[in-house]
């Protein structure tokens, strides 16, 4: 490699090229795609993306590998964004837009949450993430992996795990498994079955303080953000925990209004 993987960065390249060409074939660009690449680092999934659209825009952080993709790829091509993913205005970008990207394990839980604001620019999005971090996007109620994760996308997406990535496919080899996911917004239908929160703060404050104390009864975890009485007009049992609620409960517990707080 002529790049030196920089652990600040959390750079694990992939070098699979069998890897390489299922992504691809997972995604299906079209040639009219407005394809928005994060992480290209040197390009080993650009290069195939680009063969399949007329142009594709990434945002990458570091400047070496920056310099190194203007040389490779045509500027009219390959519009990079030089920044930080974390804080970068994906709205400027054109729409709507297919998110593909590699994702640095060490920001991938807030990149994901950062990303939900560009639901609505979105067709869609293909992450290579840690593979416990897609088992828990995608979990279910009541189980292990079930968390605020999984309950503030799912409220957004629909999450499918396609396949598992092994260590091997990456240099450096990483520790831990990874897997490719697809984050599709919902359908109308699709949400008015989970519910639309009417103030999406709220929800944001009650599902953040129901799994900050996950062991916890929802009567102690919900304490000063939902009165036990109010728990009980929902039809929600107050000695459940908070895993065992589905999104719509949650959607529902934040619809009850203001009234409740602080009781």
């Amino acid at each position: 490699m002529s790049h030196r993987p920089r652990k600040r960065f959390g750079q694990n390249f992939l070098v699979d090229r069998g890897v390489v060409a299922a992504i691809v074939a997972a995604v299906s660009p079209a040639r009219g795609d407005h394809i928005v690449e994060i992480g290209p680092g040197q390009g080993v999934l650009t290069a195939p993306l680009l063969q399949e659209v007329e142009q594709l825009h990434a945002v990458e952080v570091d400047r070496d590998l920056c310099a190194a993709l203007r040389t490779r790829f045509p500027a009219d091509k390959l519009i990079l964004h030089q920044g930080d993913a974390l804080e970068f205005d994906f709205a400027t970008l054109p729409a709507p837009m297919r998110v593909v990207g590699n994702l640095p394990y060490n920001i991938s839980t807030p990149l994901l949450f950062r990303l939900t604001q560009y639901e609505a620019n979105c067709t869609d999005m293909h992450f290579m993430l840690q593979d416990e971090v897609v088992q828990r996007m995608a979990a279910a109620p009541s189980s292990a992996a079930y968390g605020r994760l999984s309950v503030m996308l799912q409220y957004r997406f629909e999450i499918e795990r396609l396949f598992g990535v092994p260590p091997s496919a990456f240099y450096p080899v990483p520790s831990v498994d990874s897997a490719i996911v697809r984050l599709r917004p919902l359908t109308p239908a699709a949400r008015a079955a989970r519910g639309l929160a009417h103030d999406e703060q709220r929800f944001a404050t009650v599902v953040t303080a129901a799994f900050t104390q996950r062991r916890k009864t929802l009567r102690n975890a919900l304490a000063g953000v939902m009165a036990v009485d109010k728990l009980q007009e929902l039809g929600i049992e107050a000695r459940l925990r908070p895993e065992n609620l589905s999104v719509a409960d949650f959607v529902a517990i934040a619809n009850a209004g203001a009234e409740g707080e602080g009781r």
